[in-house]
């Protein structure tokens, strides 16, 4: 067992890892738990959220114990780069890992529980939320921060951006879902573009978007950042769509 707990949360690392092994039998299930799963439970009157990682295949399974760090490990220490730069995401309180002589038997990944009025996905899904230009272009500001500081979120998608109210005009933006980023001392203009392309596939959003980030980062004009901000949506969509429809295929072939 390899357990490592955020040194703020030390005096609770009993309760903690007690929390953990009792993951199966207690806590409070968050969300359908179709892949990974997530429970809420109380440590010392605060919620906070411990995430079961799906069991890797035997392939992953030895992977995640001699060559790569797990997705719950990789979590808590990007966690903890992200609030080193400033970056909003959800406090890191511990991870686990079991192993076999084979490999990784299971992992999980400990964090704060943040309770916010909406994630990205209710500006993709919800055209006329309230404050929805507002939101939009203060969340590319955020992205924006993020590539300044050399932070590519290779998961940047809707549900992965939890956005809280602060006051009546601005918003603070949280990361979640942490397992895969990488970091660099600068990054280039197509990873800046690329980091867009999975947020939505509404040309409308793009638009404000490229227009918000054009103010930001000088070197491209407007229509640049539009052009191969929308490229890279639409290359991500079409790969979307094929993988979808190959899925299918196999499943009919398999009925």
């Amino acid at each position: 067992m390899n357990f490592k707990v955020n040194p703020i949360f030390e005096n609770s690392k009993e309760s903690i890892l007690d929390q953990i092994k009792t993951f199966n039998s207690s806590g409070t299930l968050f969300g359908n738990g179709d892949r990974n799963k997530i429970k809420l439970f109380d440590l010392n009157g605060k919620t906070i959220n411990i995430k079961s990682f799906k069991i890797p295949n035997i392939v992953n399974k030895i992977a995640y114990k001699y060559f790569r760090k797990s997705k719950a490990r990789r979590s808590f220490e990007y966690a903890t780069i992200l609030l080193e730069k400033g970056i909003g995401t959800p406090q890191p309180i511990a991870f686990l890992e079991n192993f076999t002589p084979v490999g990784l038997k299971d992992s999980y990944y400990a964090s704060e529980h943040l309770v916010t009025e909406l994630t990205y996905r209710e500006l993709v899904e919800i055209p006329d939320y309230p404050d929805h230009d507002n939101i939009l272009r203060q969340f590319v500001k955020f992205t924006f921060d993020l590539h300044e500081k050399g932070v590519e979120f290779l998961d940047h998608s809707p549900g992965n951006t939890l956005i809280k109210k602060v006051d009546e005009n601005k918003y603070n933006f949280f990361l979640v879902d942490l397992n895969r980023m990488n970091f660099y001392d600068t990054m280039s203009f197509e990873q800046r573009m690329n980091n867009f392309s999975r947020l939505t596939p509404q040309k409308e959003m793009i638009a404000t978007m490229s227009n918000e980030y054009a103010k930001l980062y000088t070197d491209k004009s407007e229509s640049e950042i539009f052009e191969i901000m929308w490229k890279a949506t639409s290359d991500f969509q079409e790969e979307f769509a094929r993988k979808k429809r190959l899925k299918k295929k196999l499943k009919f072939w398999k009925s």
